[in-house]
């Protein structure tokens, strides 16, 4: 597949099949994730996969917003990855003081569409979570106190009717602009 039909194709899926996700397509997901470029290759991540069901749906349960408002579908999903903040390199880190910047958070969102853009060509359909209790989940997967969870990307088959939802984004006038910001 071209990369434009790719980046096209790639969507946010929120309805899943129960078809467990085989184990090779798994890994490759995580290999593309793993492959991202990071600052001062920091790699200031961890993948945990949660796949088992009942831990699974205890994850997805720390997932539902307020009054059981959205993310219901993710008690659906084969698959959670949970993405960990691990301690970047120490010249990351300092660059990141002196610039005001929080480059592991830049460098898991490069990793996790690495991962979501992988998924999209093995067939596979993805949403990225941002909504969780994070103290909960800790608890749930061991997760060290001093870690911080980045975000949780949910992965598996959509089912055969799923269809593409046409791309709503504001038009290239609306958000490029040539050697300076003003118009």
């Amino acid at each position: 597949m071209l990369f434009n039909e790719l980046i096209q194709q790639r969507q946010s899926v929120r309805k899943y099949t129960p078809q467990p996700i085989e184990k090779e397509k798994l890994e490759a997901c995580i290999e593309a994730a793993r492959m991202a470029p990071s600052a001062s290759n920091s790699q200031p991540w961890t993948f945990v996969v949660v796949d088992d069901q009942p831990l699974r749906d205890k994850v997805a349960k720390e997932t539902v917003g307020p009054l059981g408002t959205f993310n219901k579908f993710v008690k659906e999903a084969p698959v959670i990855l949970v993405m960990v903040l691990e301690k970047p390199k120490l010249l990351t880190e300092m660059g990141g003081r002196l610039k005001n910047k929080e480059y592991p958070l830049i460098d898991i969102g490069i990793a996790a569409e690495h991962f979501c853009l992988q998924a999209a060509d093995l067939g596979l359909g993805t949403c990225m979570l941002g909504w969780f209790s994070e103290a909960k989940l800790k608890e749930l997967l061991q997760i060290p106190a001093d870690r911080t969870i980045g975000l949780l990307i949910t992965l598996g088959y959509a089912p055969d009717d799923y269809t593409q939802r046409k791309k709503i984004r504001k038009p290239l006038n609306e958000v490029l602009r040539y050697n300076g910001y003003q118009k």
